[in-house]
């Protein structure tokens, strides 16, 4: 019995990561890092947005994740969504697009884990005009805005976590 209960708790990790679909993004585990030592995640440059994160060395939250924004002036062309919102999936047409792994280096048995998947928008680009340019007039734009509504805009849902077994301290 207690050699099932050992294999169980060795697989039980592996049976998580295999639940994963292949990202598009293909990394390997971050470096670990350090207690109180903050460090990028990922930047999605379209939605003017980084993933800033800290292993914070207690109990409660064992790590803490942020959003920054890039810059003042940045115009975002994607929206960054709670994926325990809108819940993606393939069927819904949510592509897995990023797995991050970053190992605490105080309690190699603890981990953050974030997830990101991407929506393309239903938006195309205009068609070309009689010089074979694609343009777009602000009034046609703002009319077409009114009629349809506002384009949609890509969008990334983000689902952060932290896996694996606490240390004792």
């Amino acid at each position: 019995m207690r050699r099932l209960i050992a294999t169980l708790c060795v697989l039980a990790p592996l049976a998580a990561i295999a639940a994963d679909p292949k990202p598009e993004i293909n990394r390997p585990a971050s470096s670990p890092q350090q207690v109180g030592v903050a460090h990028t995640l990922r930047t999605i440059p379209e939605a003017c947005a980084r993933i800033e994160g800290q292993f914070t060395g207690q109990a409660n939250p064992p790590y803490k994740f942020t959003f920054a924004r890039t810059s003042a002036t940045c115009q975002a062309r994607a929206r960054l969504v709670d994926a325990a919102k809108v819940k993606p999936d393939a069927k819904s047409g949510w592509i897995f697009n990023d797995l991050i792994r970053v190992p605490s280096a105080a309690c190699p048995s603890q981990q953050a884990v974030v997830r990101i998947w991407r929506k393309a928008a239903e938006a195309a680009p205009p068609a070309l005009d009689p010089q074979g340019r694609s343009r777009i007039y602000l009034k046609d734009a703002t009319d077409q805005a009114r009629a349809k509504g506002a384009p949609s805009l890509p969008q990334y849902a983000v689902a952060m976590a932290v896996e694996g077994k606490a240390c004792g301290g």
